[in-house]
């Protein structure tokens, strides 16, 4: 009879331990960079299969906010992980902020300057004389100089025009500006859904003028790197997942996005993923690897420009160690 108590006993044991492993779960928080797009759909997938679960994670997405920048509150460790751009990486580290990128989203840069095709600017040093829909930040400006001025154009006859808020695609349709930095994979994908005939300078064509830069990065912070090194891996593998996903099946991982984001145009989000699923790994041997190289140049490139105040130290800024392709 005692023997069979003790079975018992310890039957009950095993499955309130069982119970306890498949529950207990690590809270992580990731904030976004923007409203959920492409760019993040590798993060819903694996959401939506249970792949951030099995990892033993419970996911809790934010979206931006307006006080704080993504970089400022997961350097500050308001957020586990969030969604950067190695720019904005590379300036927040030369300031001070201890954030590190742990995975390329996007291989190579798929953005570029934009004009109606109608207008005839074929090459950067057109842009000379016409007028550029931005925001006014420094750098479009640094590397629209790069491009114009390195193409024969002058940079200094270029009107700017602030966009604010307002729709970029049907200002550059109605003459308010000439020219606008469009991302190809959102705004490009718009315009050939508004029959809007575009010439493209993308900037990876122009890479001797302005080194080519990931964009966007999955970041996350020094002190939680060194402290959590088991969920980062766990958070990362399920991530890799996601995006290995999409990148073999851009018709379900858009219909999985859209699960997410109902308000979201159903045509948009599907011929953008299927335009965007085989750029994400592109030519690197897995999905999310960062060069050192890619950067050491960047960094240098803000430098010498005036875009950072000093040097950047580029070997700390990224760690390809928690991507699975990497082990």
């Amino acid at each position: 009879m005692k023997n069979k108590l003790f079975i018992i006993l310890i039957f009950f044991i095993i499955l309130i331990n069982l119970n306890y492993q498949v529950d207990a779960q690590d809270n992580v928080r990731l904030m976004l960079d923007w409203v959920p797009n492409t760019n993040h759909t590798g993060i819903f997938v694996a959401l939506d299969k249970g792949w951030f679960e099995k990892e033993g994670i419970k996911l809790k997405i934010i979206q931006p906010g307006g006080n704080m920048s993504v970089e400022q509150v997961v350097g500050a460790n308001k957020a586990d992980f969030g969604i950067s751009f190695q720019e904005w990486v590379t300036n927040a580290r030369v300031n001070g902020v201890p954030i590190v990128s742990l995975a390329a989203v996007i291989q190579h840069n798929t953005s570029g300057i934009a004009a109606l095709a109608e207008k005839d600017l074929n090459n950067p040093r057109d842009y000379t004389g016409h007028s550029y829909g931005g925001w006014g930040l420094s750098i479009e400006k640094e590397i629209l100089k790069s491009i114009v001025n390195g193409n024969g154009g002058n940079y200094e006859e270029i009107k700017f025009v602030n966009i604010g808020k307002g729709d970029l695609l049907s200002m550059l349709a109605s003459d308010k500006f000439d020219l606008a930095w469009i991302f190809y994979a959102w705004d490009g994908i718009q315009a050939e859904m508004r029959g809007l005939d575009l010439n493209i300078s993308f900037f990876k064509d122009y890479q001797h003028l302005v080194p080519d830069y990931y964009t966007p990065v999955i970041i996350s912070s020094e002190k939680f790197i060194e402290n959590n090194t088991d969920i980062v891996s766990r958070f990362m593998k399920a991530v890799s997942r996601g995006y290995n996903f999409a990148i073999h099946n851009p018709e379900e991982s858009a219909e999985i996005l859209l699960k997410y984001t109902p308000e979201s145009d159903p045509e948009l989000i599907k011929k953008s993923q299927v335009w965007l699923s085989s750029r994400y790994q592109d030519d690197a041997p897995y999905w999310g690897r960062q060069e050192y190289e890619v950067w050491d140049v960047f960094g240098d490139w803000m430098y010498q420009r005036g875009l950072i105040n000093n040097e950047f130290e580029a070997s700390s800024a990224f760690n390809n160690n928690f991507l699975p392709g990497n082990n």
